[in-house]
């Protein structure tokens, strides 16, 4: 299992950490590990890791996001 980690610009507040957490829940083959204000952590058995589907989810909602280097 992969992990990676997303680093979302824009996050504020517990209602951002819902919104975003429920994004990526529509996203396949991502699991949500960790949702905090301004990152994300994910686990995926796809390979490749579904990254720019996970980073699209987000700026359907709002949010821009880039991997954590």
């Amino acid at each position: 299992m992969a992990e990676f980690t997303l680093q979302i610009d824009g996050m504020h507040c517990g209602s951002c950490v819902r919104r975003v957490s429920q994004a990526l829940a529509t996203v396949d083959g991502v699991k949500v590990e960790e949702v905090r204000v301004g990152a994300a952590r994910l686990s995926t058995t796809a390979d490749p890791a579904p990254v720019e589907l996970a980073i699209a989810a987000l700026a359907k909602s709002g949010y821009a996001a880039h991997v954590e280097k």
